[in-house]
């Protein structure tokens, strides 16, 4: 049997009709998501650390190159260039000349700075950030690391340190730089489950089942793994425990069972056609006293919650015809339409509660212009805004935990990528290449 394995998520919904639209939205230039309010960045320096050990040079580049570019991706800095810093490296508070950092090209309001070294098999990191406008008390962040004298410990080190600098000086949000991302991996005709650092570091493989597995969904901590996996009775919702490193039991139902979620206090719900037609279901985190929050003719697919207060589903709706992003509370009750025409695909709820990030066709049809890209849309005014254009079909987005970026697939099949951004749209990279599809970014 040939299975299209990007598709199968939505074979409920090609065989929808047109239907006709509600009442329009418009995009607006004012949906703001905490990286594009108009504040000026905070403006950092953050020089190369000082090697303490002969050996420990190679660590020590990793280790600043990685601190450099987790401070770079956070969205909440605009980082000195490495061309404009001053000479010298300095490895302590004493060695450091604050005016030369404040000053001229740098002109930096604050600068990262410090020691690296190995001692009896253990990287170790002496790390200061100063205010180079406050010259009697510059010292805002002092603080040693030790960890492994690897390159995973070395990028470790640099990514704790990053994420405190966000804590700190990125208005006490913290930062993504520990995070991890989960994601359906192809290769000889399976697809598994993979996980890799926020910056695409360190891919490895979580299954190993030889068959076609969907959808990952973390736990909120991240401690278990959903997702759905083709068996013997077609797609049924699977869990592997993170830290027993092994699946666990989660039981069997009726039907095709697809696209989990979990909610921040561990139940999950998820799309089942036990019933005939697929709806939504919520389940305790174990699968059991599942209970069905939806019924409509058309397919309800694609669950997530309100992250903020748990009480609110979004979802994938065929009930009027093509596709569309609802909202309704947990009990099914409450049902809200948020998008007015068009084929939506798959949505993700951001972890303050205000934004919906979902995947829009918004002119689908023969002939249409454009494609399928990355909207968001804030979920009180219902105003959205188009964050892709022009890179290839876009689908799956996930919030990251801090609320300020969003990872997505772009292209389908085995072409699929896996791509990041920041929540406004700018800062578009690849992470994961072909063959990666259907990203899950972690609660943490």
């Amino acid at each position: 049997m040939t299975i299209r394995i990007q598709q199968s998520l939505r074979r409920a919904l090609l065989a929808l009709a047109a239907v006709g639209c509600a009442g329009r939205l418009h995009a607006q230039d004012n949906v703001f998501t905490g990286t594009n309010t108009g504040a000026d960045r905070v403006r950092i320096a953050a020089a190369d650390f000082r090697g303490t050990s002969p050996d420990a040079a190679a660590l020590k580049r990793t280790f600043d190159s990685v601190l450099y570019s987790d401070l770079g991706n956070a969205g909440v800095f605009d980082l000195v260039s490495k061309s404009m810093q001053p000479q010298g490296t300095p490895g302590a508070p004493a060695e450091i000349r604050l005016p030369e950092w404040a000053g001229g090209t740098t002109n930096a309001a604050f600068v990262a700075f410090g020691s690296f070294g190995i001692n009896a098999g253990r990287a170790v990191v002496s790390a200061y950030v100063d205010d180079t406008h406050n010259a009697q008390f510059p010292q805002v962040l002092g603080k040693q690391y030790t960890e492994a004298a690897d390159e995973n410990g070395a990028r470790t080190i640099a990514h704790k340190l990053a994420d405190e600098i966000i804590l700190r000086l990125g208005g006490g949000i913290p930062g993504i730089a520990e995070s991890k991302i989960y994601y359906v991996h192809a290769a000889g005709g399976a697809k598994e489950i993979w996980a890799m650092d926020y910056d695409g570091a360190n891919a490895h493989a979580i299954t190993n089942l030889g068959t076609i597995s969907l959808s990952p969904r973390v736990s909120p901590d991240n401690s278990r793994l959903a997702f759905s996996s083709l068996g013997k009775y077609g797609f049924q919702i699977r869990v592997f425990s993170l830290l027993l490193n092994r699946m666990v039991t989660f039981p069997d139902s009726g039907g095709t069972n697809l696209s989990p979620a979990w909610s921040a206090n561990g139940q999950l719900a998820y799309s089942s056609s036990r019933p005939g037609d697929p709806e939504i279901y919520v389940s305790d985190g174990s699968g059991n006293n599942a209970r069905r929050i939806t019924n409509s003719r058309g397919p309800d697919v694609s669950p997530t919650w309100n992250p903020k207060t748990g009480s609110q589903i979004a979802w994938i709706s065929g009930r009027t015809g093509l596709p569309q992003v609802y909202i309704m509370d947990v009990d099914g009750a409450g049902v809200q339409r948020m998008t007015d025409s068009g084929y939506a695909t798959s949505v993700s709820w951001s972890p303050n509660g205000q934004f919906l990030a979902f995947a829009w066709d918004r002119k689908y049809g023969p002939g249409a212009p454009g494609g399928q890209d990355i909207y968001l849309m804030d979920v009180a005014s219902k105003k959205w805004v188009q964050l892709t254009n022009g890179i290839g079909r876009c689908d799956f987005p996930s919030w990251s935990p801090d609320g300020r970026h969003i990872v997505f697939a772009v292209g389908s099949g085995a072409r699929a990528e896996v791509w990041t951004m920041l929540a406004d749209g700018t800062g578009k990279h690849k992470l994961a290449g072909t063959g990666s599809d259907m990203p899950n970014w972690s609660f943490r």
